[in-house]
């Protein structure tokens, strides 16, 4: 079986790498990815569309199963926020072997997006430069649409502030993230907190700043606590911008964080707005997720995100610290299939170091 889904991942991967991204990189990114959201919720809205797509992507091992503040994820590869805005794609997702997929990020308020461009492909550099500004629907709308519903794998919900000048204030925007996590409180597995968007209004997310996540962390835990709560963390933080943050993770009942969002700084000499992802980010969020995962001697739980484009890229994570990574910008490049090639990897990755679980691969390698 494992070498049927070996063959079948190289099999895609070669048409994926030199067909189909050929043909897709020659159309606007951005309608590219709402036709590729459209096909992926008719696939799911139907049980061939699902089953044909679990036959083509599809793979589960149990050595990378995992527990965590009392979820169970089938495995620890998932679809980072920011693909699937408006929670189109729980349906689709488990069957291209996703183990969890955390939708939005979404406000309190509908936002139809940033001015101008949003999207662009920086093949050479195997990043992207984004600049949405947190485009949904808003709370309401799309909670509306998922109440009631089931679905086969771990949802998590991000929701951010909405992109106005009229929550650019601490109080203001509180409450805004306040709408969003009452709103979603019967939907999903998980919050996560997004206070790292770099495609505001604002010159910086005002509540990477501690003294006003503290105000922030107070409103939301005004109320019982139904589900874990993760914090995003942007890659740009000074060192006691991040020590600050950290701090307020054992005053507050935060289960863990996200390493990382985007990031701002170009390397790459890309004139305009907007943050980077894929290659770009890398280094800087595993750096992070290695001073997270000391700081917290490994008793929080860390979703590494940024530049996963292999099974060596996630397990560099993971024994860094990171229990569960995110991604997106590697499955563009790479094609659909990478997911369950990045599974694959990371079994045969554990089996070489004696490992049973990938549980016994966190923060091994940190010295």
């Amino acid at each position: 079986m494992e070498t049927l889904v070996a063959v079948r991942n190289k099999t895609i991967s070669f048409i994926y790498r030199n067909l189909l991204k050929r043909f897709f990189f020659l159309l606007n990114p951005e309608k590219l990815h709402d036709r590729m959201v459209l096909a992926g919720r008719l696939l799911g809205s139907n049980p061939v569309g699902r089953w044909l797509t679990g036959l083509m992507f599809n793979y589960q091992n149990q050595m990378l199963t995992q527990n965590l503040a009392g979820i169970n994820f089938k495995n620890p590869i998932g679809l980072a926020a920011g693909f699937d805005k408006e929670a189109f794609l729980p349906g689709i997702l488990p069957k291209v072997g996703f183990g969890f997929e955390e939708a939005g990020s979404i406000t309190a308020l509908a936002f139809s997006g940033n001015p101008g461009k949003w999207l662009w492909r920086l093949p050479k550099e195997k990043a992207l430069r984004v600049n949405y500004g947190l485009k949904n629907s808003g709370a309401e709308n799309i909670h509306n649409r998922l109440k009631g519903r089931k679905f086969d794998f771990v949802l998590g919900v991000s929701i951010a502030k909405t992109n106005s000048e009229q929550t650019s204030h601490v109080e203001a925007g509180a409450e805004d993230y306040f709408k969003s996590y009452k709103i979603f409180q019967d939907v999903g597995d998980y919050f996560t907190v997004n206070i790292s968007c770099p495609n505001t209004c604002e010159p910086s997310p005002i509540f990477a700043q501690a003294e006003n996540l503290d105000v922030l962390l107070a409103k939301l835990f005004s109320i019982p606590k139904t589900k874990p709560v993760f914090v995003k963390l942007s890659p740009d933080l000074a060192e006691d911008q991040l020590n600050g943050i950290l701090a307020l993770g054992n005053k507050y009942p935060v289960d863990g964080f996200i390493c990382t969002n985007l990031t701002k700084v170009n390397r790459f000499n890309h004139e305009g707005k907007g943050g980077f992802s894929g290659k770009a980010v890398e280094e800087l969020s595993n750096q992070m997720i290695a001073k997270v995962y000391k700081y917290y001697g490994g008793k929080k739980i860390i979703i590494g995100c940024g530049g996963v484009f292999s099974a060596e890229d996630a397990y560099k994570k993971i024994k860094l610290g990171a229990s569960l990574v995110q991604l997106i910008t590697g499955m563009i490049f790479q094609g659909p299939q990478l997911i369950s090639e990045i599974n694959q990897g990371l079994v045969k990755l554990l089996q070489a170091d004696g490992y049973k679980n990938i549980s016994e691969a966190i923060g091994q390698g940190i010295k």
